[in-house]
């Protein structure tokens, strides 16, 4: 296994222990500002390595189909844990419908993709708009994470009438996922033809 896809595999290793410390504050709310920072530090770590493992993997020519597959499949899971714990936690706003539409989408593509995969053996690829919708989710989850450190240490709230920087980014990474995700229905829809 190369290098890449190890790094990979941390990213999915690192996905239960960010929501063990994510929902800590269910147990222990006095500390909910110092659990969220270190989940939301944890988070961004697990997100880094995969700007990495994808760099690496292009540059070094270590593309391999087990990393195209896994790679997506990697992120999904740290962005489902992500919204699940912060709509568990009422940390947004249209939380349960956000999460809905991310997740569905997540499992309309995965499907999609399991299913070119065991027909004719395409592989289908991250494209632009969903890598673009990725980095938005993932920075949208970082910055509600880590609002509430960084306000209390500037001594001011995040927050105007109500939302915050958070919410305005995951809602742009909403309309990012619907359309990356017609992007790909239009795209392969050969692969969820009834008639075949």
């Amino acid at each position: 296994m190369n290098t890449p896809n190890k790094l990979t595999l941390i990213r999915v290793l690192m996905v239960p222990i960010f929501l063990f410390v994510l929902l800590l504050e269910m147990v222990f709310p006095d500390w909910a500002t110092g659990t969220r920072a270190i989940a939301g530090l944890i988070f961004i770590a697990a997100s880094v390595t995969d700007m990495i493992d994808g760099r690496m993997a292009r540059k070094y020519n270590l593309v391999t189909n087990f990393g195209k597959f896994l790679d997506p499949l990697a992120d999904k899971l740290l962005v489902a844990a992500a919204l699940v714990g912060l709509t568990g936690l009422g940390m947004m706003h249209f939380g349960v419908w956000i999460t809905v539409i991310i997740l569905a989408r997540e499992f309309l593509v995965t499907s999609l993709r399991l299913v070119a995969n065991t027909g004719d053996g395409t592989v289908i690829a991250a494209s632009p708009a969903g890598k673009l919708k990725t980095i938005f989710q993932m920075v949208a989850i970082s910055v509600f994470l880590l609002q509430d450190a960084v306000g209390a240490l500037l001594g001011v709230e995040l927050q105007a009438f109500g939302v915050t920087l958070g919410d305005v980014l995951m809602w742009i990474a909403v309309v990012l996922t619907i359309w990356s995700g017609w992007q790909y229905l239009h795209t392969y829809k050969r692969y969820i033809d009834y008639r075949n």
